[in-house]
């Protein structure tokens, strides 16, 4: 799934709930809030995009790959990266190039 996802992928899930598994029983739920094009496609890959999360502001998990879980996709193992808080809560982001 992970090769194939594209920004059309996630921009219709925007606003609804993702689970991230750290492994050992820890989840983490979030909100998809951002899908976004990162420039032109290099010759026939995908476009690059960014997508980030909005999940709650504690515990900020660290900068990993995480199992990412949607009831409509595939599992996805994606590197999310804590970028800040917003909203009263903290943002993770996932770029795919």
């Amino acid at each position: 799934m992970l090769e194939s996802a594209t920004l059309e992928t996630f921009t219709p899930r925007i606003r609804e709930r993702f689970r991230f598994s750290a492994g050992g029983g820890e989840t983490l739920d979030a909100t998809l809030i951002e899908a976004t094009a990162l420039g032109a496609s290099r010759g026939a890959g995908r476009q690059p995009f960014s997508i980030v999360f909005l999940g709650p502001a504690a515990p900020v998990w660290p900068q990993r790959i995480y199992r990412v879980e949607h009831e409509a996709l595939d599992p996805l193992d994606l590197f999310l990266v804590p970028i800040g808080p917003r909203d009263g809560g903290m943002q993770y982001q996932a770029i795919f190039t």
